[in-house]
């Protein structure tokens, strides 16, 4: 069993994973840890949809690929990424996404290989199961402090999961189609989509997988003030 410093150091996003299947008992036992994490009043504002349905998780997929065959950018309740791109972030982000192409060999004009790539969010990667997290709309009404706790609680997923063996992807990229989502489910008008996380069993063969994005040094990100 990993400490939790093991498993922040070998959680890594994966893009590809086996068809094998998390036990229920398995996904109850990451739920019912991730539940743990603190939030703000003790308010809890993860209302959390755990699918392994197959079908389910296709037809979802279809729908959002749907929307951007059809040329929509997005249909989402919250906006996830920067509207205006800023250094050193707009940097960072230039220079994961071309490290990515670069370790797939896919030329940055391949613009159709790009896109299929990119789609591949909504095939879940091969996984069968996909944690989407929402939270109230009168919760994020003005305000920000769910986006913070939820975000805990999305760590936990995943540092709960390297319990089990069992790696994660977040996907900010369901996002920006929350709107598609909530409808497919036929989710509750008073809920938006946050979120989700990409469980499953790593597909090691994988090349995409062995893709690292480097981490910037401690001295760029804190500092301190003894």
């Amino acid at each position: 069993m990993p400490t939790v410093l093991e498993a922040l150091q070998n959680r890594s996003s994966k893009r590809a994973y086996t068809n094998e299947k998390i036990p229920k008992e398995t996904l109850e036992k990451i739920l019912n840890a991730a539940a743990l994490t603190p939030s703000g009043a003790n308010m809890q504002p993860w209302v959390t949809y755990a699918i392994t349905n197959e079908e389910v998780l296709k037809n979802v997929g279809d729908a959002v690929i749907k929307k951007m065959d059809e040329g929509v950018l997005n249909d989402q309740f919250i906006q996830y990424y920067p509207i205006k791109w800023t250094n050193p972030y707009k940097k960072r982000r230039i220079v994961t996404g071309a490290g990515l192409y670069k370790h797939m060999d896919v030329d940055r004009k391949d613009d159709i290989t790009r896109v299929q790539m990119w789609k591949d969010n909504f095939r879940w990667f091969g996984a069968n199961t996909v944690i989407f997290v929402f939270t109230a709309k009168a919760n994020i009404d003005e305000a920000q402090g769910a986006f913070i706790d939820c975000g805990a609680y999305m760590q936990s997923i995943m540092l709960a999961a390297q319990d089990f063996g069992i790696e994660s992807c977040p996907q900010g990229s369901t996002t920006e189609f929350g709107k598609v989502i909530a409808r497919t489910l036929d989710i509750p008008e008073n809920l938006a989509l946050l979120y989700s996380v990409v469980l499953g069993y790593e597909d090691k063969s994988s090349k995409i997988n062995a893709y690292q994005p480097e981490k910037v040094k401690l001295g760029e990100s804190v500092t301190f003030i003894d």
